[in-house]
């Protein structure tokens, strides 16, 4: 097979799988790349085995390490629920309220301070909320 067909193997492969919403490989993008791979390697120079066992290792490891990624911003979202945050709205007040509840959707948490969503990136500061006793 000639060099121009691989490239062009490839080239439509990384157009699949990079025009997802998330910009993210999955598991189903790493099988196409290696059946890809074994269908335009040449013949005369085959990969080896550990070459495909190392890729499917470093692919497990970048899924868990994005998996507990994941679940430490949700454990670290629900933490602050009770507490008060101070964050700046779209267009540059600062707010403040105290955190009732988390919601996550896509890997992505959000914190509900009354009938607002928060994203935590916006949050600056994060405090324990004053009782009635102390005011």
């Amino acid at each position: 097979m000639s060099t121009a067909a691989i490239n062009n193997s490839s080239q439509t492969t990384t157009s699949t799988t990079t025009s997802k919403s998330n910009d993210t490989l999955g598991k189903d993008d790493f099988l196409k790349m290696l059946v890809t791979q074994l269908r335009y390697q040449d013949p005369m120079q085959p990969m080896e085995d550990k070459e495909f066992i190392a890729q499917m290792a470093q692919f497990s490891s970048l899924e868990q390490m994005q998996n507990m990624n994941a679940a430490m911003i949700t454990t670290q979202a629900t933490s602050l629920i009770g507490k008060e945050i101070h964050w700046l709205d779209d267009q540059g007040n600062d707010k403040s309220g105290v955190v009732s509840a988390v919601t996550t959707y896509e890997g992505v948490s959000k914190l509900i301070v009354g009938d607002t969503s928060v994203g935590m990136e916006k949050v600056y500061k994060v405090s324990i909320p004053a009782t009635e006793d102390e005011t």
